[in-house]
């Protein structure tokens, strides 16, 4: 068993050596191959970071009354950030809704005026919710009316929900991220089975061209898997050196890429290829050598079936 393995594997490097301009062909369709699937995860994870820097610009926001009870305060609070569709709250006081007036209106001499002229602070706590997806905002809508109905009418607590003026943006921000997530894993589909039957039909030219070669050895009586056996160790070593080639190419690409990308899309393509490297390398080497595996041993079949 251990010599037909030293003879499949000698088999296998000295077929890939003799056919040398064969395999440096199947070597780049692979490795453009695997370049278009990696390119095709590096744009869909700029569209991720694009799409959470806009849902992270879009929240609800609950206005309290000035003299709304402290417990009622923290118990809506609460209750919000207990909620599953919610991803984060953040509570602003009175006192700091203040300072952020003033912040805002530094430059209005008339609106800082007016609030000097008021003998208590007029502006109440409120709290900022963001929902972990946009769909989600309209069920934390509704709970949060179904807590001001529940107020009794001589202790009003909540002031303001501003899901009704911000509606329009939230459906609009929704049905963008929903196409936009459609959109790529459909292109990121095709691409694959492109770059799948692009490979296939590359590797079978290159097996092609020792047909005679597979024709003699079932002659003399060789076995399936010692004649397929030489010819997936190939296909192996084509995924190997495209999925590094790829890794290759991306690197001085994402180098001038990365301030670039940074500048326009708040992500540094190179610092996340660097920072993700061991993932991305397994990806792409695993996907070539699955896809030279494959291709091989489905070239080698048909030729064992004649």
């Amino acid at each position: 068993m251990v010599t037909g393995i030293r003879r499949v594997v000698k088999a296998g490097f000295v077929g890939f050596w003799r056919n040398a301009y064969v395999s440096l062909a199947s070597i780049f369709v692979l490795s453009i191959a695997l370049f278009v699937i990696g390119a095709t995860m590096f744009i869909n994870q700029l569209l991720d970071t694009s799409l959470s820097t806009l849902q992270s610009k879009v929240d609800i926001n609950v206005y309290f009354v000035p003299d709304a009870p402290e417990d009622e305060v923290q118990r809506i609070l609460q209750a919000v950030e207990a909620l599953p569709d919610v991803s984060s709250v953040t509570f602003t006081s009175r006192e700091d809704a203040l300072q952020q007036y003033r912040e805002r209106n530094k430059d209005n001499a008339i609106s800082l005026q007016a609030l000097e002229e008021l003998d208590e602070n007029p502006l109440g706590a409120n709290i900022a919710i963001q929902a972990k997806e946009t769909s989600q905002y309209e069920n934390v809508a509704l709970f949060l009316e179904e807590q001001r109905e529940q107020e009794l009418p001589q202790v009003q607590v909540i002031d303001e929900i501003n899901y009704a003026r911000n509606k329009d943006s939230i459906d609009t921000l929704t049905s963008i991220i929903n196409a936009t997530e459609q959109a790529s894993l459909i292109i990121m589909s095709i691409l694959l089975i492109a770059a799948i039957l692009i490979t296939f039909n590359t590797i079978r030219l290159a097996i092609y061209t020792s047909r005679e070669e597979i024709s003699i050895m079932r002659l003399v009586g060789a076995g399936n898997m010692f004649i397929r056996g030489p010819f997936m160790l190939q296909g192996i070593m084509y995924g190997f050196i495209s999925g590094v080639l790829a890794l290759l190419l991306f690197y001085p690409l994402l180098v001038w890429l990365g301030p670039r990308t940074e500048a326009f899309f708040d992500l540094n393509l190179f610092t996340y290829y660097m920072a993700h490297f061991g993932e991305i390398f397994g990806l792409l080497v695993g996907i070539g050598i699955v896809l030279g595996l494959l291709s091989s041993t489905f070239a080698v079949a048909r030729y064992l079936r004649t």
